[in-house]
């Protein structure tokens, strides 16, 4: 089943043509777009980790797959969620204070195309049989906003998550919840999809770097506002009880 889900992420996803966007936009799209081609000129690993056995688990419980999205995709993403998502205001308390600087929101219903590409997700992240939650998690982080260390609660959500990063790179963080000498860095490309998964998920925590702190491999990863769009499997039935 690995061998297939590895192969799955490696499929080639062709480029379409980049989509008109908003003028008050395209500056900060373009300027983000040099630093993220220059990024993977000098970054080949998506991982970073002096942990032997760390670096094993991340091979088997945490996959990278980087340019997931076309241009044109991102852009359709971005677009059929930034209107509402502009309504809101950034928040600096989060209920469990996991994240500062932050806007979210949960949707259920895509236009088509869109729903395309969630569903090509679905398919590379999570096996048919398992049941995924029907919102979609849609989480905006402004340029100075960041994630800190936390596990996803087991009540909320399952075994796997799968996430597509828009409009900028940013560096998540793995930290053992019983060793904290045992961590790594993850780099996020713009475009990319990440997926984390059983020991990943549940035993270590993730944050995303603040922009001061946005380093990997000794080499700064510049941050600017960061739409995530997270998918989720269902919680087992034993912890939501």
């Amino acid at each position: 089943m690995l061998r297939n889900f590895e192969r799955k992420m490696k499929l080639n996803i062709l480029l379409k043509s980049f989509t008109k966007v908003k003028l008050t936009h395209l500056f900060s799209m373009r300027t983000n777009e040099g630093v993220n081609k220059t990024i993977a000129r000098s970054i080949t690993t998506y991982y970073d980790t002096k942990d032997i056995s760390l670096e094993k688990e991340i091979r088997t419980n945490m996959l990278v797959e980087e340019d997931f999205l076309s241009e044109h995709e991102e852009m359709s993403l971005f677009n059929e969620v930034d209107p509402y998502m502009r309504r809101l205001r950034y928040e600096y308390d989060h209920w469990d204070n996991a994240i500062h600087g932050f806007r979210e929101t949960e949707r259920k219903t895509w236009i088509d195309e869109n729903q395309k590409i969630l569903d090509r997700v679905k398919d590379i992240a999570f096996p048919p049989e398992v049941p995924k939650l029907a919102y979609v998690h849609i989480l905006d982080l402004e340029k100075k906003g960041y994630i800190k260390p936390h596990i996803d609660a087991v009540r909320f959500c399952g075994n796997t998550i799968a996430g597509l990063s828009l409009l900028s790179s940013s560096v998540m963080r793995l930290v053992h919840d019983k060793d904290k000498n045992r961590y790594a860095d993850i780099l996020l490309k713009r475009r990319s999809l990440y997926i984390m998964k059983d020991a990943i998920r549940y035993e270590y925590s993730h944050e995303i770097l603040p922009e001061s702190e946005s380093k990997f491999k000794g080499q700064i990863i510049p941050k600017d506002r960061r739409i995530s769009i997270i998918l989720r499997n269902e919680p087992n039935v034993e912890d939501t009880e």
